[in-house]
């Protein structure tokens, strides 16, 4: 067994390009043969090194995986790899916009249960989460690209909490729909 897999980055261990777009159908396809091939139940009878090579493989896998298949993971990735790190937890947005945008969405969240349907408002909701999600994907690919990298990482916070709304907005649908069925 190798273990060059441990050195490589997330993008050369599935072989894909080192960009924001990803084929998601590639990565899940060599995420299996990957795993097929260092995953511990192979090296049940192998001497204790292979197999907690094999864990850390496995794990290696995993990590990267993901990174790869979540947007904002990799994006994240994609600046560590150019030396920016971003501690997402202790930096947020600074467009005092877009923020007032965010309290107006969840103002609107909240209140969506009093709605005639309250399902097709988060269909709404999700539609538009979906949209601005896209469009800022895609202009972090290009800040990416042109190495404008405070400008990638705006776009990350912004990515951040649209994603926070996105889970939201499929909480309160699951709560719903178990509410009316």
């Amino acid at each position: 067994m190798t273990t060059d897999i441990l050195t490589q980055n997330f993008f050369e261990l599935f072989d894909v390009p080192v960009s924001f777009e990803v084929d998601l159908d590639l990565v899940q396809q060599r995420y299996r043969e990957l795993q097929k091939a260092v995953h511990p139940d192979k090296f049940v009878s192998a001497s204790d090194q292979e197999k907690r090579i094999s864990m850390q493989q496995t794990s290696w896998i995993n990590e990267a995986f993901n990174a790869l298949r979540q947007p904002v993971e990799r994006a994240i990735y994609l600046l560590k790899l150019k030396g920016v790190d971003l501690n997402l937890e202790n930096e947020t947005t600074m467009d005092a916009m877009f923020l007032m945008e965010q309290m107006e969405m969840r103002e609107a969240l909240s209140d969506v249960q009093s709605k005639d349907d309250p399902l097709a408002a988060l269909d709404d909701f999700s539609v538009q989460i979906k949209n601005k999600m896209q469009a800022m994907a895609a202009n972090f690919s290009i800040a990416y690209e042109d190495d404008q990298l405070d400008d990638a990482k705006e776009l990350i916070r912004k990515m951040q909490f649209m994603q926070k709304a996105r889970k939201e907005v499929d909480e309160l649908t699951a709560k719903i729909e178990d509410e009316l069925f």
